[in-house]
This record gives structure tokens, sequence and C-alpha cells, in this order.
């Protein structure tokens, strides 16, 4: 009986030890693949970042250009009005022109008359 406990007691031994290899090899490739992943999502993350950053140039930009174009549309509204303020300075000046020229017509009108 010593024998066969002994021999029970072996196999058990070495069925632990394979037990114990398979889990080391199991955990060897399981760190593999957790490595493999974990430089994956760094490749991803440097290139969701180098698109982030790509993005926000482009649109710094695209801000800088938009900018650029409402001082120019600012200035040209400034000046328009400018402008505006112009003519109608001229226009009062025509018109009171226009009276003056109006009446000493008919003042010219009767002295003909």
């Amino acid at each position: 009986q010593l024998h066969l406990t002994m021999s029970e007691k072996n196999e058990l031994t070495k069925s632990l030890e394979m037990i114990q290899k398979e889990l080391q090899q199991k955990e060897s490739e399981m760190k593999r693949e957790i490595s493999e992943y974990k430089d994956r999502l760094l490749h991803a993350e440097k290139e969701h970042q180098d698109a982030l950053t790509e993005a926000n140039r482009k649109n710094e930009v695209k801000i800088e250009a938009c900018q650029d174009k409402m001082n120019s549309l600012e200035h040209f509204i400034s000046s328009q009005k400018l402008e505006i303020e112009h003519l109608k300075s001229n226009k009062e000046e025509l018109n009171n022109s226009l009276k003056e020229a109006n009446q000493t017509l008919g003042e010219l009108l009767k002295t003909k008359v």
C-alpha cells in the first residue's frame, strides 16, 4: 500500500508540475499579449494625439484667415461709412447750391419780366 501511495504521490507530483508548467506558459503568453496590447494602445494614442494636433493647427490657420477677412471687412465698412458721410455732405452742399441757383434764377426772371 505504501508503494501504491508513493506511486500515486509521484503521479500527482508530475501532474502538478505539468499544470504549473502550463500555467507558467499561459502566464508568459498573457504577459506577451498584454505588452502587445499596451504597445498598440500607445501607438493609437500617439496617432490620435498627432491627428488632434494637426486638426488644431488647421483650425488655428482657418481662424486666423477668418479674423484677417473680418478685419478687412471692418476696414471696408468703415471706409464706406466715411464715403457715405462725404456723399451726404456733398449732396447737402449741392442742394443748397441748387436752391441758391433757383432763387437767383427766379430773381433774374423777375428782373427780366
